[in-house]
């Protein structure tokens, strides 16, 4: 495989990932993202630990998915992240109103 290969293979990757976001995420309330990933999910706890002078995060999601192009399975029962670095919660906006597609 040659690196032009390689690199379009990830191009469909990212955008099949993309597409797929676009379908989910109406049906998740919050967005959680990390430094390394991106999760959407329907419940989330986030608690402030301290051991040793450190300071980490422990984020716990239940009804997850996943933005990962190379896991296999996306949706999640449930997710528990542990970091030192900034996570960033948002509750997802649904407006009631809806633009017809067209065909």
């Amino acid at each position: 495989m040659s690196a032009e290969d390689l690199e379009q293979y990830e191009t469909d990757l990212e955008l099949a990932l993309y597409r797929e976001y676009k379908d989910v995420v109406g049906i998740f309330r919050f967005a959680v993202e990390t430094e390394r990933r991106l999760y959407l999910c329907n419940a989330v706890d986030l608690k402030v630990r301290t051991e040793g002078g450190d300071v980490y995060y422990e984020v716990s999601m239940a009804d997850a998915w996943v933005w990962d192009m190379y896991r296999p399975a996306r949706f999640v029962k449930s997710a528990k992240v542990l970091t030192f670095r900034d996570v960033s919660i948002d509750e997802i906006a649904h407006s009631d109103l809806r633009v017809p597609e067209t065909k």
